[in-house]
């Protein structure tokens, strides 16, 4: 399924969660929700706010920021631009 976020929405996919912390096996529910993602969709922006993020850039958010939707069996957030923080360069 082909998702197209409208306006100022932005599709992201969570980097995975640390498993192993020195040696330990971190279970599910012990897990910090991640505050970094890949774009993998996003709209054109509005009037006011163009779209700065594009596909494929590795972006960091807020801890609360989204909401999280479910894609074939993926869980992904959908959020607006101004949920996210800044761009990382590498």
């Amino acid at each position: 399924m082909t998702i197209k976020p409208l306006n100022d929405r932005v599709l992201i996919e969570p980097a995975k969660a640390e498993e192993v912390v020195g040696g330990i096996i971190i279970p599910d529910s012990a897990k910090e929700k991640p505050l970094k993602g890949k774009v993998r969709a996003a709209g054109n922006g509005t009037k006011d706010e163009e779209m700065i993020v594009k596909p494929g850039d590795t972006v960091l958010y807020g801890k609360y920021a989204g909401n999280e939707i479910e894609i074939d069996g993926e869980k992904l957030l959908m959020m607006r631009q101004n949920d996210i923080l800044a761009i990382v360069v590498e």
